[in-house]
């Protein structure tokens, strides 16, 4: 789909830094377009093999493209993030990487999947399309793409990696994300800054191995200001079910080095939200999250961080607006 503004390949950097100067300025409700590239910088294409890993830089790897001024964004507002669409490449990779991954210490040797890509025709049921993990043991793969970072620039000055996330966003590498959803971040400088990047074909939630199908890829998302989420001190999203169901979710996460932490930030967010839009007083939203809240491990391997997230389904509130 076009777009009036967009973000070329070379509009990218390795940090978050809210003294990087923005590609472009644009107005609050407008539709940016991204040109993004792999996770690796394109150290890794679609010829690569598993030699290829001995000579990463890893300084290079998780750049983002931006970073975007919004125009009447100020610290302490929201920035709404509509994921427009979201196109990926006709080839993706996974990896292993020696020091990556859950299990990094029982997987020392490095490891590269090259994938190919199937893209759907127009009207198929099976939704974007797959990739063949295996094709003679028959392990399909459904591609639901997304981009795993997705932020503003946080208020502290200086530079801060863009390999793990964030209270405002980064590396977020959530799943949910993908064409359709929308993401809430909080504003803590004047523009916001918002870059993206670290484009996935498909991801289960964690990612363990510390990578997805990484590919190229091509993003369009709307971003407004808005100034009645106080609540929104975390990163917060609504989205469809991964499974193709039609059930929309509210979810909020908790970004902690400490795994528990982060789980109890992310109900503690979500009793913050039902309270401030749904009008229950804090132990009936904190009933509510037991009742209904689905705790998820979206991120657990981008260190020092992790991003558990909780997912409440909107179809819960049959007599209100729903709000998000």
């Amino acid at each position: 789909m076009s777009s009036i503004h967009s973000v070329k390949r070379s509009q990218s950097h390795l940090a978050w830094d809210n003294s990087i100067p923005p590609a472009i300025r644009v107005p609050s409700g407008s539709a940016v377009s991204f040109d993004c590239l792999d996770a690796s910088n394109s150290q890794i294409t679609a010829t690569s093999t598993r030699t290829s890993l001995a000579s990463l830089v890893f300084a290079q790897l998780d750049q983002v493209n931006g970073p975007v001024f919004v125009e009447g964004a100020n610290p302490g507002d929201t920035l709404r993030v509509d994921v427009l669409d979201v196109q990926a490449a006709d080839w993706g990779w996974t990896a292993l990487i020696p020091g990556f991954g859950l299990l990094a210490d029982e997987f020392p040797e490095p490891a590269l999947k090259i994938w190919s890509l199937e893209r759907s025709s127009e009207g198929a049921d099976d939704g974007y399309g797959h990739a063949w993990f295996d094709k003679e043991k028959g392990i399909r793969i459904p591609l639901r793409p997304f981009a795993g970072e997705m932020g503003v620039a946080p208020g502290k000055p200086g530079a801060h990696s863009t390999i793990p996330p964030y209270a405002t966003g980064g590396n977020v590498d959530t799943r949910h994300l993908s064409k359709d959803a929308t993401l809430y971040l909080p504003v803590e400088v004047e523009g916001a800054l918002f870059s993206i990047g670290d484009g996935h074909a498909a991801q289960g939630d964690g990612e363990v191995c510390g990578t997805a199908i990484e590919t190229p890829m091509n993003v369009t998302v709307r971003l407004t200001v808005l100034k009645d989420k106080p609540y929104v001190k975390t990163p917060h999203f609504t989205t469809h079910s991964p499974h193709g169901h039609d059930e929309e979710f509210y979810c909020t996460t908790g970004v902690d080095s400490d795994i528990r932490e982060a789980t109890r930030a992310a109900v503690r967010h979500m009793i913050a939200f039902l309270v401030a839009e749904h009008a229950l007083s804090r132990d009936e939203a904190y009933m509510l999250c037991s009742v209904a809240g689905d705790l998820r491990m979206h991120e657990v391997v981008d260190m020092p961080n992790y991003v558990i997230g909780m997912m409440l389904p909107k179809s819960i509130f049959v007599n209100t607006d729903e709000s998000g």
